[in-house]
């Protein structure tokens, strides 16, 4: 347990939030300081808040995000417009726009859409259609047929489809995680990585830095370079004031030979097989694909492994196989979303499945830190007799964003929402079904970091087999929660519910 602590004491994370805080308490006291000593200095710097308040208000940025940073610089308007400046000012930073920018140009060529088959979606179903083409339009990844997918409704499912797929690769393995953690499930995961490198098939590891800073040991990178894997860091944490550190990669991707690969909510560490019971029972789910669908979740690899390693992108043109078509059922969407694309491609096809619905939509999610948008839309849903219900985690992770989410549930019980906490454990699947006809399955939690600043990726499915078992899924899950009901939330002490109102106040900065 000791070792533990010094490890979590000295680790980078620890030290990197030190020196941050040091930065921000510094600025502080100088601005503090230098006022007294030159009232003039105190005029400028209330100018400056001003200014960042003005800029606030004129940009185009979301109504919540605005109200959070307009109540942090009226609390504190010595300094306040500074820090906003430092880190609330939300766009991309200047060096990763620049570089983003410079490897789209040059890769363009490489990450254009394949062709895909719209137009007979439209013939059958209308509705998905339309959905579909948002997808399609936004992102660029359209619909496919001639796609087998196998549904995960836990991670140890996930964990023995790979055991059963990765040996069979003859070419190449991508694997793109927010999380790697040694364990059991990476360690068994790895081993097989190495001996496939033995083979001759080429290895590439994308992994965030933030999601896997307190996983795995410093440098973790060049270890698995010594082992023959290619290796590449997202977004490297560096210890300063900036903006910079809230672009996270959250996609979960694994590719193998360009012909079959995964996608879903499933990190590669023991949690998320029950190895490891870190909250009770881990709830997660994912998908299998095998076929031509699988090409975009190589298309969707290539563009983080493009920002973050240095390769030519015309290197790259090896990944790119045409996948042979396995007939199956349905159509088959592979997206991503990403901060630098100036669409909210998560959250909107959240918001067009709860609108389009007509019969119900059931929802899971770790967190429910939800936006007015996304709140209108659940209440007139529920209002209009769409039968709306969504499962959060029954054990919390996060004592805070629990109570934030806790804190949306009155006014969705309101208006006839269903909302379930899985008494077993900790829910991480992020899962939206609907009306038989569509599901999606993928990272995008309903919060504020994942719908605005994360790079996230789903597969949408239209008519598949796999709609009916994402339902049926829920549905026994739900079996296994307990209802929440307003008299239970009225009961709450009142301190509880002030802690959870002005926690709120702050969810789009959480």
């Amino acid at each position: 347990m000791a070792v533990k602590w010094i490890r979590l004491l000295t680790g980078r994370l620890t030290v990197s939030g030190i020196l941050i805080c040091l930065q921000a308490a510094v600025i502080a006291a100088a601005v503090i300081v230098l006022s007294v000593r030159w009232n003039w200095l105190l005029l400028a710097f209330f100018f400056i808040s001003i200014g960042a308040a003005l800029n606030i208000a004129l940009r185009d940025l979301h109504p919540a995000y605005k109200a959070a940073w307009l109540m942090l610089i009226l609390l504190f308007p010595l300094f306040g417009g500074l820090f906003y400046l430092a880190l609330g000012h939300k766009g991309i930073s200047r060096v990763l726009r620049h570089r983003h920018a410079k490897r789209t140009a040059e890769a363009q060529w490489l990450l254009s859409a394949p062709q895909g088959t719209s137009r007979d979606l439209y013939q059958f179903h209308r509705q998905a259609a339309v959905q579909s083409d948002y997808i399609t339009r936004t992102g660029g990844f359209p619909p496919f047929q001639n796609t087998r997918v196998e549904y995960c409704p836990l991670g140890e499912e996930q964990f023995r489809l790979m055991m059963r797929e990765l040996p069979k690769a003859k070419r190449f393995i991508l694997l793109e995680y927010f999380i790697l953690e040694e364990g059991v499930m990476w360690n068994t995961i790895l081993a097989l990585l190495r001996q496939k490198v033995l083979e001759g098939v080429e290895v590439l590891v994308l992994f965030d830095d933030l999601g896997c800073i307190q996983t795995l040991p410093q440098d973790y990178h060049r270890q698995l370079e010594d082992w023959g894997i290619r290796c590449a860091v997202f977004n490297p944490l560096r210890p300063s004031l900036t903006a910079a550190v809230n672009y996270r990669d959250h996609r979960k991707i694994c590719v193998i030979d360009g012909q079959k690969g995964f996608c879903g909510g499933i990190n590669l560490a023991d949690e998320y097989i029950n190895a490891y019971r870190k909250h009770g029972h881990w709830k997660d789910t994912a998908v299998f694909l095998e076929g031509e669908a699988v090409q975009s979740l190589t298309r969707i690899f290539l563009q983080n492994w493009l920002l973050s390693s240095s390769d030519p992108p015309k290197s790259l043109s090896r990944f790119l196989v045409t996948p042979l078509p396995c007939p199956a059922r349905g159509w088959v969407q592979p997206y991503a979303d990403s901060p630098l694309d100036g669409h909210n491609i998560a959250e909107s096809v959240y918001l067009q499945m709860i609108s389009r619905a007509v019969r119900y939509v059931y929802i899971t999610s770790p967190y429910l830190i939800l936006d007015h948008e996304m709140v209108g839309a659940l209440q007139t849903a529920a209002e209009s007799g769409v039968d709306v219900r969504i499962i959060t985690p029954g054990i919390a992770d996060k004592r805070a964003v629990h109570l934030v989410t806790r804190s949306s549930y009155p006014a969705l019980i309101r208006s006839g929402v269903k909302i379930y906490e899985y008494m077993p454990g900790f829910i991480h699947a992020k899962m939206f079904v609907s009306d038989d006809y569509m599901a999606v399955v993928g990272t995008a939690n309903l919060d504020y970091r994942s719908l605005y600043l994360h790079y996230e990726c789903a597969v949408a499915l239209f008519h598949s087999p796999v709609v009916d078992q994402v339902r049926e899924d829920i549905l026994d899950t739900i079996g296994q929660c307990r209802l929440i009901t307003q008299a239970e939330l009225d009961a709450q002490p009142r301190g509880q519910r002030l802690l959870s109102a002005f926690l709120r106040l702050f969810a789009p900065l959480m």
